[in-house]
């Protein structure tokens, strides 16, 4: 199916990564260290080469203070890529490896961008999360420093010594997570996330709770978004009910909020629920790439065409004249219909606006040549293919060049077989013959810029290398007959990454997106 190709073709980039056995064991690794008073405390799940322990002096608390950095695995040094930061609290607890790991699995399965993870270690959680002293919590009572500390001092330290792009998320659980309530209506704008795990929102006869019920109405929130995870057996003991009444009667227009409550958990275990649906929260919306199929093509004025969308189309918006889409355009379907030439852009919408994507397609009203009806000298069993070997930034002038080899696209012919994995280009040309007549798309699949593909001479597909090497698809509508086919290749750089050619569809299958090969009896070439 084309669904399958075009998603297969994105999710390349986790293979070897993490599968599902793999998680699961990281998952009940974790969990278990909440049992073992041994290593619930005090202890980082191992999770790589990639965090790395800093510290600064800090003149608002009076000491020097440790913090973990993770940088995405994918970061390297020189590059010009920014990412946001998630700040964890409680970082010397076992919520590094958490949150790392967890991040990790939101990011491999497309839900959340690469992440630059701070955990903020605690010597004295009393003394920087509590918000106010109480005698039988010692040392309780320095949250406003300690918040002063993290706007002041570490948030400017991460953004000069680390790729940050200044976007910033805030998480804590049960104390930490009460902190991240305080730092919201103290500091509404330090933050773009807010995520706060069963919080002791209890804390000093509901201190912090009585701050947000005065200030929240009047607080200048934009595009912020706060994700609270309670547990249905001590929503009122921990007073997330009483939270949940103060955001529904008084929460602005900027900020969004959501409660999830969990069944069956404890007050360890919903962190692990809590951080996964607390982070996709965070992000809702985000994608990492949008693709509609067709993307581009050739139709006709007097008949409609479809366009498919494969994933959750719910955050996305559509015009068909030109223009961006808003939150009021018409909603995105899995199939929607335009009635002829159009120039249709999709645009999603997510809690992170800097994650927002549009995408365009263009749709001329072209009248195709009439098919070929001589062809003699023509025989079917597959096209014609030449392969050159030869380094080159551009297409070639292949008239000056003798081909290494050539053959005909067969039922044995493969990319793979060829004698080079790299440095090489690719012509297959020869006629298509279409028993039907109707739309056609057609998918190209390339990782090199200047990969192109002709039909009847008209350049229908042309990649860019901007982001769009997973593959493209155009339509195409053609009579009964046949039809000059070309694709050019200049297979340069991406070792591992072949051309894919053949996917079609006709229009007896349009609706059922059952993408088919290009049958060898369909394909003529010169003998």
């Amino acid at each position: 199916m084309l669904k399958s190709y075009l998603i297969t073709s994105r999710l390349d980039f986790i293979k070897n990564k993490v599968t599902p056995a793999l998680f699961s064991l990281m998952l009940f690794i974790m969990i278990g260290s909440l049992n073992n008073p041994a290593t619930a405390q005090g202890t980082d799940i191992n999770i790589g080469e990639h965090g790395l322990l800093d510290s600064l002096h800090s003149s608002i608390l009076g000491q020097e203070r440790q913090f973990k950095v993770f940088l995405p695995p994918g970061y390297k040094p020189g590059s010009t890529e920014k990412y946001d930061v998630i700040y964890n609290l409680d970082g010397s607890d076992w919520n590094a490896g958490l949150i790392a790991q967890v991040h990790y699995f939101a990011e491999v399965q497309g839900f959340m961008p690469p992440t630059i993870i701070v955990s903020i270690i605690e010597p004295d959680r009393n003394a920087d999360l509590a918000p106010t002293h109480l005698d039988t919590w010692k040392n309780s009572g320095g949250a406003d420093k300690f918040l002063g500390f993290i706007k002041n001092e570490l948030i400017p330290y991460i953004n000069k010594q680390y790729p940050s792009n200044g976007d910033n998320t805030l998480w804590g659980h049960s104390l930490s997570g009460m902190f991240v309530l305080y730092a919201l209506v103290k500091e509404p704008m330090l933050f773009k996330s807010y995520i706060a795990l069963d919080p002791s929102v209890w804390w000093d006869n509901n201190y912090v709770l009585k701050i947000a019920a005065a200030k929240l109405p009047t607080l200048p929130f934009q595009n912020a978004t706060f994700f609270i995870a309670g547990r249905e057996s001590d929503m009122k003991d921990m007073k997330i009910d009483t939270l949940e009444t103060i955001l529904k009667n008084t929460a602005p227009a900027g900020l969004k909020w959501k409660l999830n409550i969990y069944e069956g958990e404890t007050h360890g275990s919903v962190g692990l629920k809590g951080t996964y649906d607390g982070l996709k929260f965070a992000y809702d919306g985000y994608i990492k790439n949008m693709y509609f199929s067709p993307m581009h093509g050739i139709v006709s004025k007097d008949k409609p065409f479809k366009l498919f969308y494969y994933e959750d189309p719910i955050h996305l918006r559509y015009t068909v004249d030109g223009t961006v889409p808003r939150m009021n355009s018409l909603k995105v379907q899995p199939e929607i219909t335009v009635n002829g030439p159009a120039k249709v852009t999709y645009k999603v919408f997510t809690n992170r606006s800097r994650y927002d994507k549009t995408m365009t397609g263009l749709f001329f009203d072209e009248e195709m040549p009439k098919p070929i009806s001589n062809i003699k000298g023509w025989q079917s069993g597959g096209f014609n293919y030449a392969y050159y070997e030869g380094t080159w930034n551009e297409w070639p002038d292949l008239t000056k060049l003798k081909p290494a080899k050539t053959g005909i696209t067969d039922n044995n012919f493969s990319i793979d077989k060829l004698p080079r994995k790299n440095q090489y280009a690719l012509t297959i040309d020869g006629l298509l013959e279409s028993k039907e007549v109707g739309y056609y798309i057609f998918t190209l699949g390339s990782g090199e810029k200047g990969t192109k593909l002709y039909i009847d001479n008209k350049l229908v597909i042309a990649f860019t290398g901007d982001g769009d090497d997973f593959g493209q698809t155009c339509i195409v509508p053609l009579s009964k007959g046949f039809y000059p086919f070309r694709i050019e290749y200049l297979h340069q750089k991406k070792e591992g990454y072949n051309l894919d050619w053949q996917q079609i569809l006709t229009p007896s299958i349009m609706e059922s997106q059952n993408t088919i090969l290009i049958p060898v009896n369909l394909q003529y070439g010169r003998r």
